[in-house]
């Protein structure tokens, strides 16, 4: 399985993950599903979930507000979510879902983690061998890796391709 993430998408995860650092942020992901990929074109995060350093509570209550307006996008679907793992104070956030995370994930969406740490050592951005896309900016260093259900129930990454913006 392959994931292509837009520019606009990453750029998204980046200032949602950044913005409530510390915390950790939530939001869906808008695209499309093919056979064998996923094409994520917008990433918005979710103003009313609850953060917290160690997990997000999303009220979906507040998701039936949004409901009528994403049914009008009908070449844009909601496929899936993505939230961050953070560093709190020596433990890095992993790009890795949690036990809570797989028991929240069902078959046919994608899900992004993004993993956001302080910047010890600017490195440049890129796609990963692991399937993963890294790189520095200003104070952070951010890993993000996406994740799906397989047919036979077990959780399995994604390989991410994402074409850069400009000076990443």
């Amino acid at each position: 399985m392959r994931v292509y993430l837009s520019e606009n998408a990453f750029l998204d995860l980046l200032l949602s993950s950044a913005e409530v650092y510390k915390r950790e942020c939530f939001g869906f992901l808008l695209g499309y599903k093919l056979e064998d990929r996923y094409i994520i074109e917008h990433a918005f995060s979710v103003q009313t979930a609850n953060r917290k350093h160690k997990g997000v509570v999303y009220n979906e209550k507040n998701h039936k507000k949004i409901e009528p307006i994403l049914a009008r996008f009908n070449k844009l679907q909601k496929i899936g979510d993505f939230h961050s793992h953070t560093q709190f104070g020596p433990t890095k956030g992993l790009p890795m879902p949690s036990e809570e995370d797989i028991k929240g994930m069902s078959p046919g969406h994608i899900y992004l983690i993004v993993a956001i740490n302080n910047n010890e050592k600017t490195l440049p951005w890129g796609e990963k061998r692991d399937g993963t896309l890294s790189g520095s900016v200003s104070e952070f260093f951010f890993k993000i890796s996406a994740h799906f259900v397989n047919g036979d129930s077990s959780v399995k990454r994604a390989k991410i391709h994402c074409p850069l913006p400009p000076g990443f």
